[in-house]
């Protein structure tokens, strides 16, 4: 076992008892990252994979930047597929930078701020599959002049308070957005 899978067990574990709640699907996440078989760090595992997201604040915590995702066609937080990368709060800083175009990102300290398993379907020649996303808080610096990338439609700075009390959005960016105004972040 090397030191990311270690790292992101020791994490989820922390998850768990910060997130008693969540204590279930955290174990979800802990049987995927022991399951025999393919990487679970590998997009090629087709009955299940990690990936990485960042709930991207701006400086003054009040913000969070989404994507108008170009696959999915819905609203929502930066990230993505590990592609091998077992350090996953890695692959959210990356995903994050890369997406957004900002310079000057950081990864917050605190460990994971929020884990989803959510199916994605079939799209082309890749079956439907799940994504058993951890994600973690990066918070921007003064400079908000992002750049659209390929794999968004738009990109928009959104209030962290309309997120939470918006019936419209995804269901997981209105967990992030209660927890993160609670002050879990």
């Amino acid at each position: 076992m090397g030191r990311e899978h270690r790292d992101l067990r020791t994490a989820l574990e922390d998850y768990a008892r910060r997130m008693p709640a969540h204590a279930p699907l955290a174990d979800e996440f802990l049987a995927l990252l022991d399951a025999p078989g393919e990487d679970p760090f590998s997009r090629a595992r087709l009955d299940g994979h990690f990936t990485a997201s960042a709930w991207l604040v701006s400086a003054d915590g009040a913000r969070v930047l989404l994507t108008h995702h170009r696959k999915l066609g819905r609203w929502l937080q930066l990230g993505g597929h590990a592609d091998g990368d077992r350090d996953l709060p890695r692959v959210a800083l990356r995903e994050a930078e890369e997406e957004s175009g900002l310079a000057g990102l950081r990864l917050q300290a605190g460990g994971i701020f929020d884990l989803d398993r959510h199916w994605i379907p079939a799209r082309g020649t890749v079956p439907g599959h799940w994504h058993y996303d951890v994600r973690y808080v990066v918070a921007a610096g003064t400079e908000e002049g992002f750049v659209v990338s390929e794999e968004s439609l738009d990109l928009a700075w959104r209030a962290v308070d309309t997120i939470a009390a918006d019936p419209q959005a995804d269901a997981s960016l209105q967990r992030m957005a209660r927890r993160w105004l609670a002050g879990a972040g």
